[in-house]
C-alpha cells in the first residue's frame, strides 16, 4: 500500500487515477474518522475538505423494501488539483445496488467482477496513467473510494443506490438515513447549497401516520391516500450530522402474510412473503428475569455512543415490571455487576441503576465472552432469563467461534437479545447471536424515541412467540429459500421469507407451527404471477440474503473455501460487492469489452430505474387525484345546461374537475389469518381457555 507521502508526491506529479476502495456492504459504516452522509476530503484528508454542494436523497419505500438514491455534488474551492477521499455508509441489512460517478458530464456505471481480477485490470490503467475506478470491501463496514483529478474550482457528482428491508414493530415501519457517525471533529458537516430529502410510501395495507421523529416540523408530511404517504425536506445550509428517522404506522390486522414478487422475461421468479404476529397473542405478563450487559469499552466513546447506549439501557429499565428482576453489568475486558445478584424493578432500585451507569466512562478493549459467561450465572430454571447486550459489536474477530460456541452452551431457559448502538455496529455478529439464541437483534439510532423502543423491545419479550415455524408452497415449484430454518415468531418482529419460483398461478400457501405447545396449520391461496415487473429490488434483497447466510454458515464452520465460488457467482450476478467481488468503473463501453465483462449492472440497473419510473407515474396519478378538489371548481357553460321548466328557478351547476385515469389495483396479495386455526384443538377458543386456565393457577 503507498503511504500518505508517495501518494502526496504522485499527485504533485499530476499522476494519481480514479480509485474506489474499500466498500461495506454488510452493515457498512465507514469508520476512521469520516462523516456518514458521505465526503470528499481533499488529498487524503491533508489538503483539506471539500465542499458539500448539494446532497440530495430520493427514497421510494414499496410495500416494506425501501430504495435510497443519494446525489452528491461536491466542489473544489482551492487553487489547485487536489485527490479526494470519498466515503459513504450503508445503513444496517442494506444491499448496494449501484455505484456511479461522472466523468466528462457522463455517468459511468461500475460493474461487479471477482475481486482479484478487478484489482489486476485496475492495476493495468494505473500504469497507463488512465482513469479506471475500483469499488472494494476491505471488512464488514469499510466503503471508499479515492477520486483523481479533480480540478481547480471543478465540481464532482456521485451517486450511490441502495435496497434495504425496513424494520417493522408493532405494526410501525422506520426508515433510517444515517448520518450521524461523525469521528472527525474537523470536518464540516454542512451543504452549502440544497439539501433536499423526499421520501414516498407506498403500501398495500393502509397507512393511517406518518412522522419524522427526529425533524419534526422540518419534514412537510402528506397522505395522499390511505396507501401512499409522502415526507419531504429541503433546505440550504442544512446539517448532515443527525440521523434523519421516518416511522410510519399500518393498519392491517396483526396476524398475516404479505407477498410481494419480481419476475422478469424468460426467467423464475422472486419472492418476498411476510409474516406478522398479532394482538391474537395475549400478553403473558408473570414476570421475567433480564441481566442488561452494557458495554464501556473505549469504541463506544465515538459518536456519543455511551450516552446513546445509557439513555436507551434506562429506558428499557424504566419499562420494567413490578414481577421482573434484573441485573446490570458493564464490561470492556473484564465483567462488573452492579449488584451481584438479580434485584426486584422498583423505584429505588432502578435509581440505583441510573446512578450507576451516569458514572461509566468508556474506555479499554471490547471482550464480551466473560461478561456472557457470567450472565449465564443467573439463570432460574423457573424463569426466562433475558440476556440483552447494548454494545457497538466490535469485538476482535478471533472471538467470533468463542462467542458462538457460548450461545450454543446457554441455559435451557435463556434467550440472548442483541441491541447494536451506533451507526457503526458490527451488526452481522450481534445478529448471529441473537438468532443462535432465539432471541432478537435490534440497533438503536439517535434519532429515534427511546421510550417507544423500550416499549416495544420489552412488549415482544412478555407476548408468546409460535416457534417450530414451517412454510409450505403447493401450486408452484419454490426454491432456494432463506432462511432454510424460519426463526420464532415474536410479537411485534415480522419474519421475511426470500426465495426463487418456477411455473405460475395459484398456490396453497400453507403455515405450521407450535404455540404455547400446541401444533397449529393455516393455509391461504396467494399468487404467484408469470410477469411481475414491479418489485425488481427484492431480487437483490434476495442475492443479498443468501450471500449472508452462507458466510454466516462458513464462520460457524470457522472455513469459507466451500461457499467462496457461490458468493462470487451471486455477486457477479447481482451486482453485489464482498470480500470477494468488486465493482470496477471503466471509461467506456469498448473497454469493457475489452475485457469481456458483462454489462450485467447496466442492465439490471436500467429495468431497475423502469420500474422506479413506473411507480413514480402511479404515485403521481394518486398525487393529482388527491389535489383534484383543492380550490375553485370549473363551471359548465350555462348555454350547455338543459333548461329546467319555465316555473323552476335557473341554477348555475358546478361539476367536480376531471379526475385523471387510475389503473386498476393489483390483486391483494395479503391475507390475515388471526389465529382462527379452524374447529380444531388449536382454535382461538382453544387458546383463549389455555391463557385463562394458566392464569388461574398461578393465582393460586
Amino acid at each position: 500500500m503507498p503511504t500518505e507521502r508517495s501518494i502526496f508526491r504522485k499527485i504533485r506529479k499530476g499522476f494519481f487515477p480514479i480509485i474506489m476502495a474499500a466498500v461495506g456492504i454488510f452493515c457498512g459504516i465507514p469508520s476512521g474518522g469520516v462523516h456518514a452522509a458521505g465526503l470528499l476530503i481533499a488529498d487524503g484528508g491533508f489538503g483539506g475538505v471539500l465542499e458539500i454542494k448539494e446532497h440530495d436523497v430520493q427514497v421510494t419505500v414499496n410495500n416494506g423494501v425501501a430504495v435510497t438514491q443519494v446525489t452528491q455534488i461536491f466542489q473544489n474551492t482551492e487553487k489547485r488539483q487536489v485527490e479526494a477521499l470519498y466515503t459513504f455508509p450503508v445503513p444496517k441489512g442494506a444491499s448496494v445496488a449501484n455505484f456511479s460517478m461522472w466523468i466528462n458530464g457522463r455517468e459511468m456505471v461500475g460493474e461487479v467482477i471477482e475481486k482479484k481480477r478487478a484489482r489486476e485490470i485496475y492495476d493495468s490503467y494505473k500504469r497507463k496513467r488512465r482513469d479506471p475506478g475500483l469499488l472494494e470491501q476491505v471488512d464488514y463496514k469499510t466503503f471508499e473510494m479515492r477520486v483523481f483529478p479533480i480540478n481547480a474550482g471543478a465540481e464532482q457528482k456521485v451517486q450511490i443506490t441502495y435496497y434495504q428491508e425496513l424494520d417493522i414493530d408493532h405494526d410501525q415501519a422506520t426508515y433510517v438515513y444515517p448520518l450521524a457517525t461523525v469521528t472527525r471533529t474537523d470536518v464540516d458537516t454542512r451543504t452549502t447549497g440544497k439539501l433536499a430529502i423526499n421520501v414516498d410510501i407506498k403500501s398495500a395495507v393502509p397507512i393511517t401516520a406518518l412522522e419524522s421523529p427526529s425533524h419534526g416540523e422540518a419534514f412537510v408530511v402528506v397522505k395522499h391516500s390511505s396507501n401512499y404517504g409522502q415526507a419531504s425536506l429541503e433546505t440550504t445550509a442544512g446539517s448532515l450530522a443527525a440521523d434523519v428517522v421516518i416511522n410510519y404506522q399500518l393498519s392491517r390486522p396483526r396476524t398475516g402474510l404479505d407477498l410481494i414478487t419480481s419476475r422478469p422475461l424468460d426467467e423464475d421468479g422472486y419472492f418476498c412473503l411476510t409474516l406478522t404476529a398479532g394482538q391474537e397473542l395475549a400478553v403473558m405478563d408473570n414476570g421475567l428475569d433480564y441481566v442488561f450487559l452494557l458495554d464501556i469499552s473505549g469504541s463506544m466513546g465515538n459518536d456519543s455512543k455511551m450516552i446513546l447506549s445509557r439513555n436507551s439501557l434506562e429506558a428499557f429499565i424504566d419499562e420494567l415490571g413490578p414481577q421482573d428482576r434484573f441485573e446490570v453489568m458493564t464490561f470492556n475486558v473484564n465483567p462488573n455487576t452492579l449488584f451481584g445478584q438479580l434485584q426486584p424493578a422498583n423505584s429505588d432500585m432502578q435509581e440505583v441503576a441510573r446512578k450507576y451507569m451516569q458514572s461509566q466512562q468508556a474506555k479499554g478493549g471490547t471482550i464480551l465472552a466473560p461478561a456472557m459467561t457470567t450472565a449465564y450465572k443467573y439463570g432460574d430454571p423457573d424463569r426466562t432469563l433475558n440476556v440483552v447486550i447494548l454494545s457497538d459489536g466490535m469485538t476482535e474477530q478471533k472471538e467470533r467461534q468463542e462467542l458462538l460456541q457460548l450461545i450454543q452452551s446457554r441455559p435451557r431457559n435463556a434467550r440472548v437479545f442483541c441491541i447494536g448502538v451506533g451507526n457503526e455496529v458490527n451488526r452481522p455478529l450481534l445478529e448471529q447471536m441473537a438468532e443462535e439464541s432465539g432471541g432478537l437483534a435490534a440497533f438503536i439510532s439517535r434519532g429515534d424515541n427511546f421510550q417507544r423502543q423500550a416499549k416495544a423491545f420489552r412488549r415482544k419479550l412478555l407476548r408468546p412467540v409460535a416457534t417450530d415455524l414451517q412454510i409450505q408452497i403447493e401450486g408452484v415449484r419454490v426454491y432456494d429459500i432463506e432462511p432454510k430454518v424460519l426463526p420464532n415468531l415474536y410479537h411485534g418482529a415480522p419474519i421475511r421469507v426470500y426465495g426463487r419460483y418456477a411455473g405460475r398461478g395459484e398456490a396453497q400457501v400453507t403455515l405450521n407451527g407450535n404455540l404455547e405447545g400446541r401444533e397449529f396449520s393455516q393455509s391461504e391461496a396467494l399468487l404467484f404471477p408469470q410477469r411481475d415487473p414491479n418489485n425488481p429490488e427484492i431480487e437483490r434483497m434476495w442475492a443479498w440474503k443468501r450471500i449472508d447466510q452462507l458466510l454466516k454458515k462458513a464462520d460457524r464452520t470457522n472455513s469459507r473455501t466451500e461457499v467462496v465460488d457461490e458468493i462470487i457467482r451471486l455477486g457477479e450476478g447481482y451486482s453485489i460487492v464482498t470480500e470477494y467481488t468488486s465493482f470496477l468503473v471503466l471509461e467506456n463501453d469498448a473497454e469493457y469489452q475489452r475485457w469481456q465483462i458483462d454489462r450485467r449492472n447496466t442492465r439490471r440497473l436500467n429495468r431497475d430505474r423502469q420500474a422506479q419510473t413506473a411507480r413514480q407515474d402511479e404515485l403521481e396519478i394518486i398525487r393529482s387525484k388527491a389535489v383534484a378538489d383543492i380550490g375553485p371548481q370549473p363551471v359548465i357553460a350555462q348555454d350547455a345546461i338543459p333548461q329546467a321548466p319555465a316555473t323552476a328557478p335557473q341554477k348555475i351547476a358546478r361539476v367536480p374537475a376531471p379526475q385523471p385515469a387510475v389503473p386498476d389495483p393489483p390483486r391483494s396479495q395479503s391475507r390475515d389469518f388471526n389465529l382462527n386455526f379452524g374447529s380444531g384443538p388449536v382454535g382461538p377458543l382453544f387458546v383463549g381457555m389455555a391463557y385463562w386456565l394458566r392464569r388461574r393457577r398461578r393465582r393460586k
